[in-house]
């Protein structure tokens, strides 16, 4: 069984004077249950866990988990390129609570799919919640083959993918193993609508951090037969899309929060505040799609 179908939310974390603002995070959780989505990753690539200490992971998940109070399923983010960290968060993060776990593959010291797998596996193993695996090649520099998803889809534990290689090819490679206990996900804002042509469950969205009821609506469309309202809304969001990819994720999801009056701009470091042609752009985009005041 999918862990949810439709637009799940990859979570900012929200910082003030250099530590987690769990004012604003309660805030962006009601919000975004109130805007109707489906689920929140949190402490994802969005939610800047790469800077999160053990402690602020588990601690975020864990108010996650409680504020959204079964609203929604919260997924945590688990995935390291230490096998053994990935196993003992992964069991830290089940015990804060988290209904299921997003696990990034591993970055820089890479591995091959033999290692891939072994990796997968021994996480599934050590954890009784579901599992997603999570493959964006573009960050990690490690691909999840057709093949191997082939291989880890058998596992009871493993129940979907998270796809964000932007390889529509692949996505229609890995379409052959779903099923009823398989599902795919979107890691890519503007590929939902082709994604669920092959039949995806929904997708795993940074747009959704200031359009989270347009997501929830695009998918439930799709899902509802209303093909040309879903396909409308995913070309309506592309700019609007672009302008959050302007620069890396998250740095411009968190300018466009914070021209929102929802949370403020604050990174940690390697992150730092956008270029000004990037908030031009952001700005005008949020302006556009009619998100913030034309005078603003």
């Amino acid at each position: 069984m999918a862990l949810f179908t439709g637009a799940a939310v990859a979570l900012v974390t929200p910082f003030k004077e250099g530590i987690v603002d769990f004012d604003a995070l309660g805030r962006l959780i009601n919000w975004q249950i109130n805007e109707k989505i489906d689920a929140i990753v949190s402490c994802g690539t969005t939610g800047e866990a790469s800077t999160l200490n053990d402690e602020e992971h588990i601690q975020t998940v864990r108010f996650t988990v409680e504020h959204a109070h079964g609203r929604v399923p919260v997924l945590a983010g688990a995935g390291s390129n230490d096998t053994n960290h990935a196993v003992w968060m992964s069991q830290q993060l089940e015990k804060a609570g988290a209904d299921g776990l997003l696990l990034v593959t591993p970055y820089y010291n890479k591995c091959t799919q033999k290692g891939l797998i072994s990796h997968y596996k021994a996480i599934a193993d050590s954890v009784s919640i579901p599992c997603l695996l999570y493959s964006v090649p573009g960050r990690t520099g490690v691909n999840i083959s057709p093949d191997t998803v082939a291989e880890l889809c058998t596992h009871p534990n493993i129940i979907g993918i998270k796809e964000a290689s932007g390889n529509i090819s692949q996505v229609v490679e890995i379409s052959k193993y779903i099923s009823s206990d398989f599902a795919l996900y979107s890691g890519n804002d503007d590929m939902v609508v082709p994604l669920l042509s092959m039949g995806g469950s929904g997708v795993i969205s940074t747009v959704a951090n200031i359009i989270p009821n347009d997501t929830h609506q695009m998918v439930a469309a799709y899902i509802q037969g209303d093909l040309n309202k879903a396909r409308e809304m995913q070309i309506r969001m592309k700019p609007l899309i672009d302008s959050l990819f302007a620069e890396v994720n998250p740095i411009p999801v968190k300018a466009a929060l914070n021209m929102m009056g929802m949370i403020e701009r604050e990174y940690r470091l390697p992150l730092c505040d956008p270029e000004n042609k990037t908030l031009y752009q952001i700005s005008n985009e949020l302006k556009s799609y009619g998100l913030i005041n034309t005078n603003i």
